[in-house]
């Protein structure tokens, strides 16, 4: 059985998408019911930071680990979507080369790198989605969790390794497009990227995965092995004592975590337009974070909800107020932290919590 909060998650999202998606395709341009597309795009974004958001709160709110650099698995996932998105545009890139993405044949690659071949296959893209951010995954994961790191020092090594991942990649000679990335996107399995029932689309399987995942993550850490790593969270050192071992806990959900994150990015390229290297910053795994905090930590739900409603206001305050965007983002973490410090899912228990108090108050006072 879900528990309320799931249940209206799910709910929500789904029928929000829904919604959005039908008035975008049946009301009539013109009409005050009509969803404009870039309503669409936007709505398909935030969707996508929360998966990555729900792949952070996994791993912090469940198992204890702040990782500052979720951003990469994102990113990964976003790469091999865009390599398959490079490989469709065929002869209609710019020097109609059908064997070489345009920015190949402007940099003087003679022939495609072999780590390119296969993407033109949507199924071999897809694998990669999920292999290529969840074995990085699991070799960081097995060699830090097998050395006992933890707490700010985990913190700081998942840091490094996006940062180095953004050097990498701004890399000419790395073959990802460099300071670019990849753009000017064509198709996907057939149908025009830009076309407006295609983002409708896109933005309705985001809210299907996305609620897959919701669904997956509640499933774990509600089962006997969430149990054991609630437990590892609190008390790694009883835990171990009492015959567990950590690191095998911590890897299975940090692995399962990146791969969660990868399928946000690989949802978010197309409905973006655009995949590069800063999408490896250190900052946007900060964010991640903050939009976990905002919602509410180890909640699930609230991380969806922190992400949509963080990245909405970063919409609103870059377009009316772009100089004070960042200080507005640093106020709000701030301020949660200060007197929210569950989050915003936290404010919402309170407040459901209160009338209860009050009426059993009340039944007390009567004679």
């Amino acid at each position: 059985m879900l528990d309320r909060t799931t249940s209206i998650t799910l709910v929500l999202v789904l029928g929000i998408a829904m919604v959005l998606a039908a008035l975008n395709q049946m009301a009539p341009v013109g009409s005050p019911f009509h969803v404009p597309t870039y309503v669409i795009a936007l709505a398909g974004k935030y969707l996508s930071f929360a998966m990555l958001a729900l792949a952070v709160d996994l791993v912090w709110g469940f198992a204890g680990i702040l990782s500052l650099g979720h951003a990469a698995f994102f990113a990964l996932g976003g790469y091999a979507m865009g390599m398959y998105l490079m490989r469709q545009i065929g002869t209609r890139g710019v020097y109609g080369n059908p064997e070489l993405p345009d920015f190949m044949v402007f940099l003087g690659w003679k022939e495609l790198p072999w780590f390119w071949h296969g993407f033109e296959w949507f199924g071999f893209a897809m694998l990669m989605v999920v292999l290529v951010p969840g074995m990085l995954a699991l070799v960081f994961g097995w060699l830090a969790f097998r050395s006992r790191v933890t707490g700010v020092y985990l913190s700081i090594i998942t840091q490094a390794l996006t940062y180095a991942l953004l050097l990498a990649f701004f890399r000419n000679d790395m073959g990802f497009g460099g300071n670019n990335g990849l753009t000017d996107f064509k198709d996907i399995l057939g149908f025009s990227v830009q076309a407006d029932s295609t983002r409708s689309a896109l933005m309705v399987i985001s809210a299907l995965l996305l609620a897959a995942q919701l669904l997956l993550a509640r499933f774990v850490v509600t089962s006997r092995f969430g149990k054991v790593l609630i437990a590892v969270r609190d008390t790694e050192a009883r835990t171990r004592f009492l015959g567990y071992r950590p690191e095998s806990y911590k890897l299975v959900v940090w692995v399962l975590s990146a791969v969660m994150a990868g399928i946000g990015g690989a949802l978010y390229v197309p409905q973006v337009g655009i995949i590069n290297p800063s999408e490896f910053s250190p900052a946007n795994s900060i964010e991640a974070v903050i939009w976990v905090a905002v919602g509410g930590r180890g909640t699930l739900s609230g991380a969806i909800i922190g992400a949509v409603l963080v990245n909405f206001g970063k919409t609103w305050f870059t377009g009316a107020l772009p100089e004070l965007w960042l200080y507005a983002l640093g106020a709000m973490f701030i301020l949660v932290t200060l007197f929210l410090p569950k989050g915003v899912m936290g404010l919402f228990s309170a407040l459901k919590r209160k009338p209860k108090r009050e009426s059993a108050e009340a039944k007390e006072a009567l004679p």
